[in-house]
């Protein structure tokens, strides 16, 4: 499972960050398998050594690390006993030169009292190796200098070919009209003379090569024959002399290979580590606190593949008696990022890099576990859910009170109501297990769930409304709202079909019968400001009646009783305790304290001590709202549509006794 976190909290791409900030290859390879570490006391090493690294570098700039290419496999070759050629042997002295200077640029910051700044006295000195390489070679060649054999061979070699020119240029000069060109030239190695075609018998010599139109033969004239075969010899020479002073420099690098393989790994790790703070550098990072006692503190994170202009910092606690947090709010990508920068972030930390926050500290983790994204696959026959579902099951296999679990839309992707209840069985198993744990969710009663048990808190990403942009900021304690058909209204969705979307989501009752004082309750509640009633094209639901005139006396009636009842007024959602059932005030208090309470479609009167109030009327409806719609019989309504008209004999509206 760990490719797979890597890959959705998308750390394969904060390795290839620190790959292109690594001078070696040998260094890149090692970041790509960098992993989060186990050990408390190795991690808060690694940053240590991160800090460090970051420190030398702001003081002192770059450092001149080498590349390092091929030279692992020049060292091998030479310790095989095979010769280096001449490019091979400069680039391992190029290395070395390159020692020296990362060494001096080391001695600089020992001023820092850094651990890394030490990491200088490490290098073995191979300056003798250095010196002699440059001494015998240069621009890929073996130096005459390199030995007085080869200096004189080369001598020689100068002389006979000044001597065989001289010959050539007299005879050229002396029969011009024998030849194409008024020049020397050579050919395989030979100085010839460009003989026309007509005159070639007229020099005794050997012909070399002749012109491509076949009119110019090139000859080496017998005068200088001699002279031509000495010279070759020389070349035989030469060639040897070359060949046993490569030889000679490659046994050398072979001498000191032990020695250049250690500068090797020590250049290698300090790659790594300014590789590590150039990152931090780069985004703006600080050394994370980690801790054994499963606390996270997040002080104005941010997602370090996201616009640090755009992007608002992101404030997250989790443990000390909170074990998971539950994040609701828009879908619009804001939980998503919050999910992911907290899972980004601890992982970041574990593998002893900087993350990008104001001050963090973060928990030990022996496994981070994602279910993020819809995982669907048609390849392997698996739907969102299944693919959901699939992952999940591996994640409660694998963790446990040591692990961090991040589930992303927990339960989508099937019926609501059971993947309400699949959602809430999956954070009651991690529960548990005693994992920590951030989710996301659009369940109302998964919000209920995480206020209700212990261990768990809700949390909701703020979102403005009028860029329907997501701020990213995270607001602790309180659950979200979807806002789905605000975004799709500010998105362009036509004005009938919100209205249709409106119906379906709460307006969904028999054709015969009213709307339950709940289901009212919530669609009033939920109802966009957008959506008029004539958006709805149904009865405005706010018409003035003569009910707002009895909901006033209802008001001045309990006012006057006083008492904790009093607070209770028409129109107020409530809770009913034991049951813990959702209800309407349809009736203020009596003498006694009860109250009368709509639940659903049946009447009831309760005590106000087993009441607790959850909206009050004046959030959930609009002034003079009519609540004849939602607490009165069908026959009751007609009945005093009537009566306005005028007077109707034996006409009678009927009304709920007044007390219990």
């Amino acid at each position: 499972m760990l490719n797979k976190t890597y890959e959705t909290l998308e750390f394969d791409t904060i390795k290839t960050m620190l790959c292109e900030r690594a001078v070696s290859d040998s260094a890149r390879a090692k970041l790509t398998m960098l992993s989060p570490l186990l050990s408390l006391s190795e991690v808060r090493l690694k940053i240590k050594e991160t800090t460090e690294a970051k420190a030398v570098l702001t003081a002192l700039g770059t450092p001149p690390l080498p590349s390092m290419k091929d030279i692992d496999k020049y060292l091998e070759l030479a310790s095989l006993g095979s010769m280096l050629l001449p490019e091979q042997i400069l680039s391992t002295a190029q290395f070395l030169t390159a020692t020296r200077r990362v060494k001096a640029y080391l001695l600089k910051a020992e001023f820092l009292q850094t651990d890394i700044a030490y990491y200088g006295n490490s290098f073995a000195d191979l300056s003798s190796l250095t010196e002699e390489i440059n001494r015998c070679l240069r621009g890929n060649q073996v130096e005459d200098e390199a030995t007085k054999e080869l200096k004189g061979i080369r001598r020689k070699m100068e002389q006979l070919q000044s001597e065989i020119r001289s010959k050539l240029e007299n005879l050229l000069r002396s029969k011009k009209e024998w030849f194409s060109e008024n020049y020397v030239s050579s050919r395989n190695g030979h100085y010839v003379l460009p003989v026309k075609k007509e005159y070639k018998n007229q020099i005794s010599g050997s012909t070399l090569d002749v012109s491509s139109t076949g009119s110019t033969c090139f000859i080496v004239p017998n005068t200088v024959l001699k002279l031509e075969e000495e010279l070759s010899l020389l070349k035989i020479e030469e060639d040897n002399e070359v060949r046993r002073i490569l030889y000679l420099l490659t046994g050398m690098i072979a001498e000191a290979s032990s020695d250049i393989f250690l500068n090797m790994q020590a250049m290698e790790t300090l790659d790594i580590l300014f590789a590590k703070a150039k990152l931090s550098i780069d985004m703006k990072g600080v050394p994370a606190l980690m801790n054994h006692e499963r606390r996270i503190s997040i002080l104005e994170g941010r997602h370090p593949l996201l616009n640090t202009m755009e992007c608002v910092p992101l404030d997250f606690k989790l443990g000390e008696g909170i074990q998971g947090v539950i994040i609701t709010g828009p879908n619009t990508g804001g939980k998503t990022v919050a999910l992911k920068t907290v899972g980004l972030l601890s992982l970041m930390a574990q593998c002893g890099l900087h993350v990008p926050c104001k001050e963090a500290e973060l928990t030990m983790n022996n496994g981070i576990f994602c279910d993020i994204g819809d995982g669907q696959s048609i390849s392997e026959n698996l739907s969102t859910f299944s693919a959901h579902i699939t992952n999940i099951i591996e994640i409660l296999k694998a963790s446990n009170e040591e692990s961090l679990v991040l589930l992303d839309e927990l339960g989508s992707g099937t019926d609501p109501a059971e993947g309400m209840g699949i959602a809430i069985a999956i954070l009651d198993e991690l529960r548990r297990k005693n994992c920590l744990l951030v989710a996301t969710t659009h369940y109302p009663e998964v919000k209920e769930y995480a206020a209700n048990t212990s261990g768990l808190i809700n949390a909701r990403m703020a979102f403005d409304k009028e860029s329907l942009r997501p701020l990213y900021r995270l607001e602790i304690g309180e659950a979200g709202e979807s806002c789905a058909l605000y975004i799709a209204k500010r998105l362009g969705m036509p004005e009938s079909m919100l209205a249709r979307a409106y119906k379906e989501a709460y307006q969904r009752t028999s054709p015969k019968a009213s709307p339950s004082p709940l289901e009212a309750s919530e669609a009033e509640s939920s109802r966009p400001d957008f959506l008029t009633s004539e958006d709805l094209d149904t009865p405005s639901p706010v018409t003035p009646s003569l009910l707002p005139r009895i909901k006033g006396e209802n008001e001045d009636t309990s006012r006057k009783k006083g008492g904790a009842a009093a607070k209770y007024s028409l129109g107020d959602s409530v809770m009913i305790y034991p049951q813990k059932k959702i209800g309407i005030v349809f009736q203020s208090a009596d003498e006694k304290g009860f109250i009368g309470i709509q639940i659903q479609k049946k009447k009831e009167y309760v005590n106000h001590k087993r009441l607790k109030l959850i909206s009050p009327a004046l959030e959930l409806y609009p002034p003079d709202y009519d609540f004849s719609i939602i607490f009165d019989s069908v026959a009751n309504r007609k009945a005093r549509h009537k009566m306005e008209k005028g007077h109707q004999p034996g006409l009678e509206i009927n009304y709920p006794p007044l007390k219990p």
